[in-house]
């Protein structure tokens, strides 16, 4: 199982902080001690079938991780779809089965097919429905472009030569869970957040007055000044091109 060590490292900790050290992420710090596990989402061992050996539970993503063993005896970790079992077969390929956990293109994907793990750009890797639960529907191919329907209601163009994987991803109540405690928030790095009105005018914008007092300005502000509510940044307008229909408001 050396090889499997290879897969995982320690994942070192920044606690919001910049290369400089100074704090570019708020409300960051403590956590628990985590290793990173090197997920592969690009599926690239094309027409070599792996056994799936363990599924593990992965502190940086809210989804388990399936353990792939290959014949020449290298190891992989994918993402955990649901129905996974230990000793299930998976693999990627031009044309292969239907069935969760294997890849191909969307090209020879069937329309109707739920699929997650999906390339924005063949080859980069996949991007789209990687979360717990996660699933795109392929519901049209028109044009060299695949139509995928996002669980947000947003249809989106995807090239047909992306890769993407047959079936949901599991692990779909931990929408539900509840974390219990604050202890538990420190354990995953969560720091507190204090309230802008709560602080001193230094500290915060909304910060000052005597006794209880609202935020005593026309908008709300950022701790760095800035609006903070309306729109506060500009639409990635290259995109648009490939949306065909805007998510459910």
């Amino acid at each position: 199982m050396k090889r499997v060590k290879s897969l995982k490292t320690i994942l070192k900790k920044n606690s919001g902080r910049s290369a400089s050290g100074k704090i570019s992420v708020r409300h960051q710090g403590g956590r628990h001690k985590r290793y990173w596990r090197e997920i592969d989402f690009k599926r690239e061992n094309f027409g070599i079938e792996g056994e799936i050996i363990a599924l593990e539970y992965d502190p940086n993503r809210n989804v388990s991780v399936a353990l792939v063993k290959y014949p020449d005896g290298s190891f992989r970790y994918i993402l955990g779809a649901k129905g996974f079992k230990v000793g299930d077969k998976v693999i990627s390929g031009e044309k292969v089965e239907v069935k969760p956990g294997n890849a191909m293109r969307l090209k020879n994907i069937p329309i109707g097919t739920i699929v997650h793990n999906v390339e924005l750009s063949p080859g980069k890797g996949g991007q789209v429905a990687r979360v717990a639960g996660a699933g795109v529907q392929l519901s049209a191919k028109e044009g060299g472009f695949a139509h995928l329907k996002m669980p947000s209601g947003e249809i989106r163009k995807v090239s047909l030569l992306s890769l993407a994987t047959i079936g949901s991803l599991g692990n779909e109540e931990y929408r539900n869970r509840v974390i219990g405690k604050a202890g538990r928030s420190r354990w995953m790095g969560i720091r507190p957040t204090v309230r802008g009105v709560a602080q001193d005018p230094d500290s915060h914008p909304h910060g000052g007055g005597e006794g209880r007092s609202g935020v005593g300005r026309k908008k709300p502000m950022t701790v760095y000044g800035r609006p903070a509510v309306g729109k506060t940044r500009n639409k990635k307008k290259w995109t648009s091109k490939y949306i065909l229909k805007r998510r459910k408001t």
